[in-house]
């Protein structure tokens, strides 16, 4: 039976740490479908995918949404991420085909992939208008060790963090997913020691949600919990017509300095990958419907 993409979140230790574990799998899968991703790239941008979900799964109100960018010194370049509240996700790392030899333990070099120098930075729009900016320096590029850091320093919440990605030889996502753990403010320091200790049980995340659910993954390891249930996706919130919104809002002045000097309009989504072309006819009607 194929298993679908989940993020479950509950409470444990006398419900005084958050636990959330989520399994991306197919969202990793899409991605690597969407931008023809190397197995390196493919497990720096599915990580980012992963945490970002996670971040998502929080949000309180309708319209509300987030985004990540991940600016390091490696060979992928940044990566960005972008979600909302109904875990609609999408991304792309600028390096798509990026390569580096296995690290140190065999793996897939993601720290060399991201890089050590440089910083992430998340913008939370809860909806208000006030959007929160958060911005740390890069610790390692492996992800999850710069999330956590992110979490500590920029929003005062540690967070004990397990993710990975695990890519086949044919480039396929066999596993993804994170465990993240949480103490809730007033938590007492047994339960706090339990989440540090329990965290070291998925160095090898991926690798578990290869072969169980997260649900199967949940009760192995934290018992009977009660947990409510997200189901994050890939999915783009670009279209022809929101592109052509975006057009009337620039103007009749900037739309006919383009088709001037370039005979059309045309526009890329980095998300979806998508081209959008219009033609100098097709400028003159959003012309004519931004006049209202």
């Amino acid at each position: 039976m194929k298993k679908e993409d989940v993020i479950l979140r509950g409470l444990i230790y006398n419900e005084e740490v958050s636990l959330a574990v989520a399994d991306t799998t197919a969202l990793v899968n899409e991605a690597i479908r969407v931008h023809g991703l190397s197995p390196l790239a493919a497990a720096a941008l599915g990580r980012t995918l992963t945490v970002a979900a996670y971040m998502c799964s929080s949000l309180k109100t309708e319209g509300s949404a987030l985004s990540v960018s991940v600016k390091g010194d490696g060979a992928g370049g940044a990566i960005y991420v972008s979600g909302d509240k109904a875990l609609h996700m999408r991304g792309y790392i600028e390096n798509p085909q990026a390569a580096l030899p296995p690290n140190a333990l065999g793996k897939l070099d993601v720290g060399g992939c991201v890089g050590k120098e440089g910083y992430l930075s998340v913008v939370r729009d809860d909806g208000e208008n006030q959007p929160f900016v958060g911005t740390t320096p890069l610790v390692s590029g492996e992800i999850g060790e710069d999330f956590a850091a992110y979490f500590a320093y920029s929003e005062q919440l540690p967070t004990a963090i397990a993710v990975g990605v695990r890519i086949s030889k044919e480039g396929k996502c066999l596993g993804a997913g994170g465990v993240f753990l949480q103490p809730l403010p007033g938590a007492g320091e047994e339960s706090i020691q339990k989440a540090e200790k329990a965290i070291g049980q998925f160095s090898a995340v991926s690798s578990l949600l290869e072969s169980m659910s997260a649900e199967e993954l949940a009760e192995k390891y934290f018992g009977n919990v009660t947990f409510y249930k997200q189901k994050p996706e890939y999915k783009c919130n670009c279209s022809r017509n929101y592109i052509e919104g975006i057009l009337a809002a620039m103007g009749e002045k900037e739309i006919r300095s383009i088709i001037a000097e370039q005979g059309k309009i045309s526009v890329h989504c980095h998300y979806c990958n998508t081209d959008y072309e219009f033609s100098p006819e097709e400028a003159e009607k959003i012309i004519e419907r931004s006049r209202g």
